[in-house]
């Protein structure tokens, strides 16, 4: 008979089903860290502010950097600093508690273990995101890791970093502005109508990807699945009952208001650049 005494290796049960939605504030908040950080620093990492919801998801909504030195074999955190940003933020969004911690970055570096071990202190279970500025794959990805802890019995052994889903939440005029983010060369921002024709050419482009996927289901090259089918009778449910020719004036109405608004806005700048010249030409004489 096999003796029964083996060295037994196991995972704690954590986290790995958790989830998280990141607001586009968090993101732009990290690259603007990043780019104001010290000319010696080689990454910002910070703290990821928000709450957990009912179902469990991490919803981070906030965050801030916090000053850091690190070398090979250790970091040095500003906690003083980390406690006092958190007592400001905290006065303004009572609801808002500390999540996890971010870094710029490629992925999981071998200090951020020992920074996950003080947010580990702060909060049960915190996420760590992570912000690529660097470009490594030409984009700048965003990814988020818990720790999942390796033990023998009751004795821990080491803490391993594993990455969960992520929902980037954001509506277009968000997207279009993260959607240059990621790009490694940017010509010129666009303008509302051109960021309106992308969020239309998105659009499009989803719209097909629907028809072509109810028509493989139709004809039996993909196989039928009934929860991609409720979110396409509910999107299609949710479309007002209105002709073609009742949506298109609706469409042209609502573009039409927005022409008119860039056209006051232009008007506005022009009145006020043009009183600041007349000022100008006024004191000097």
């Amino acid at each position: 008979m096999a003796s029964s005494d083996h060295t037994i290796l196991q995972f704690s049960p954590s986290s790995t089903s958790l989830s998280a939605k990141v607001h586009p504030l968090v993101i732009f908040n990290i690259c603007d860290c990043y780019v104001r950080r010290p000319d010696q620093a080689g990454r910002v990492i910070g703290t990821l502010l928000g709450s957990v919801l009912p179902d469990g998801t991490v919803d981070i909504r906030n965050s801030y950097a916090v000053p850091h030195s690190e070398s090979q074999d250790q970091v040095a955190l500003d906690i003083d600093y980390h406690h006092n940003m958190l007592s400001s933020h905290q006065k303004v969004n009572p609801k808002e508690v500390i999540v996890g911690w971010f870094s710029t970055g490629f992925g999981v570096t071998g200090g951020s273990a020992l920074i996950h071990d003080f947010y580990s202190r702060e909060t049960t279970n915190p996420i760590h995101l992570t912000v690529d500025t660097g470009f490594t794959n030409g984009e700048a990805s965003v990814k988020g890791f818990v720790s999942v802890h390796l033990s023998i019995g009751d004795q821990p052994l080491a803490a391993q970093f594993q990455e969960v889903p992520l929902d980037l939440r954001m509506v277009e005029a968000e997207r279009v502005g993260f959607d240059i983010l990621k790009t490694t060369t940017v010509d010129k921002l666009p303008n509302d109508l051109e960021g309106m024709e992308a969020s239309m050419q998105r659009l499009l482009s989803l719209i097909d990807d629907i028809y072509k996927y109810v028509d493989d289901v139709v004809e039996g090259r993909v196989p039928q699945d009934n929860k991609i089918g409720r979110f396409i009778s509910d999107t299609v449910a949710s479309l007002p009952k209105l002709s073609s020719q009742d949506f298109d004036k609706l469409i042209n109405d609502g573009l039409q208001d927005q022409l008119l608004l860039l056209y006051l806005a232009s008007l506005t700048r022009t009145q006020l650049s043009f009183a600041e010249k007349l000022n100008t030409a006024a004191q000097i004489l």
